[in-house]
């Protein structure tokens, strides 16, 4: 029985990962409830985990929780002042069944219509209506089924915090009448930029945490993935949705080797190119040269061709930096931006002309958005080193260090800070 239970769990887990957003999108589809939905989507699991053992694993195990699922809003709504209305609705899309039976029919749910339900949740938990704030809060809680306690434990708040910010953001979507679908034509191509930048605002947060002790956040990363992988696989014929998938399959490459062992920061030139992850970068390749063929360029493919050069590099001396300068000019034009110009120094420069980079450098300072942007002071800092200028670099990281938002990047810094100000014979006192 132990075994049993064994595999049920394991099989309950891979299903909650694969089957959590339909399952929600569906029930908010029928019920218009969000909260509801999500309840009795924890019931049917809850009530799998007690019946597989016994029953065996169905074999369409996301059908059964949906229906199980339904079945409970069902009830719930039977006993709700205003269940009747949604109830003529929900009956005449389902015929529910009763989860308690000895033998359980396999319902007929039609693929097209579940994946429909997941887009339009994946479009209204983005909507642009609702702060930047809640809708990665709600697309993790209502997509990926992570609890309050796990997302505020991501983003290094209080749950009470996250838990009001989801509360905030629900609240919002019936306020304003935010509309449960997939936006009209005409307005598809910008509302799915917005659900873009939310995945890969999620994917960054993971990458490199804007704060805390560590540097990567990999259930982060892995949900923004998992999320992108199905929005392009409902929307395969978009070439920025594919493109994104791309870049951050490319980037996600190179994340066991950015941390050392002692869990200290490794840059990109420095880490061991071996440690790739090389189907990654397979499938990364694979996935920009579908979108590139379609001739739609967008900021995500170019993001994505710029990360690809990096992983076609054999070793840090063998990378196109001249390319990747042209690149990010490319990107400066379909997405002004200071820190896309910041990327641009830095290729200008590694392709041989440190001091046109600095020269941007110098430009961008005088830009008050980035006032308190460590990688601004870091990056000068860089150069002036490979200048050979130690003491104005020693004097750059000074101005990182108190600016850098996480603990690893802080240590990095001032092991650099060390390195220089030794060399150019200053003593280097003590940061917190």
């Amino acid at each position: 029985m132990t075994n049993t239970t064994s595999v049920v769990q394991r099989a309950l887990d891979a299903t909650f990962r694969d089957e959590w957003g339909r399952v929600v999108a569906t029930l908010i589809r029928r019920t218009g409830d969000w909260d509801l939905a999500e309840e009795c989507a924890q019931e049917a699991f809850a009530e799998a985990l007690r019946r597989w053992p016994i029953d065996g694993i169905p074999r369409r195990p996301g059908a059964w929780l949906t229906t199980a699922a339904g079945n409970r809003a069902i009830d719930a709504l039977r006993r709700s002042a205003r269940g009747a209305e949604l109830l003529e609705q929900a009956g005449r899309e389902t015929t529910p069944y009763d989860t308690h039976e000895e033998a359980m029919p396999e319902p007929s749910y039609e693929t097209d219509e579940i994946e429909d339900d997941r887009l339009r949740l994946i479009f209204t938990c983005c909507h642009p209506a609702l702060p930047l704030e809640g809708r990665v809060a709600l697309t993790l809680r209502t997509l990926s089924g992570l609890t309050t306690v796990e997302i505020a434990r991501a983003f290094v708040v209080p749950e009470a915090t996250m838990a009001k910010r989801l509360t905030r953001t629900k609240a919002k979507i019936a306020a304003a009448g935010i509309p449960y679908r997939v936006p009209p034509g005409h307005l598809l191509r910008e509302r799915t930029a917005g659900v873009l930048a939310v995945l890969y605002l999620m994917f960054n947060e993971g990458y490199s945490a804007s704060s805390g002790t560590e540097l990567i956040r990999a259930s982060l990363c892995d949900e923004a993935l998992r999320l992108t992988r199905a929005l392009q696989q409902l929307m395969p014929d978009v070439p920025e949705v594919t493109g994104a998938l791309a870049l951050m399959l490319l980037h996600h490459s190179r994340r066991d080797a950015r941390v050392s062992g002692d869990g200290e920061l490794v840059t990109l030139e420095e880490q061991d190119r071996g440690g790739w992850d090389q189907l990654e970068i397979h499938e990364g390749l694979q996935l920009l040269e579908s979108a590139l063929r379609r001739q739609q360029i967008g900021p995500y493919q170019l993001q994505a061709a710029i990360a690809a050069c990096h992983a076609r590099a054999i070793n840090a001396a063998d990378t196109d930096w001249r390319r990747i300068a042209d690149l990010y000019l490319l990107l400066e034009a379909q997405m002004p931006s200071p820190v896309v110009k910041l990327n641009r120094a830095v290729a200008v420069a590694m392709a041989s002309d440190i001091e046109s980079g600095l020269a941007i450098l110098d430009e961008l300072s005088r830009d008050a958005r980035l006032n308190r942007y460590y990688l601004l002071e870091a990056t000068r800092a860089d150069l002036l080193r490979r200048r050979g200028d130690q003491s104005a670099a020693a004097a750059a990281y000074e101005r990182a260090v108190p600016l850098a938002p996480s603990e690893v990047e802080r240590r990095y810094l001032l092991r650099r800070l060390n390195e220089v100000g030794t060399a150019d014979g200053r003593q280097i006192g003590s940061h917190t």
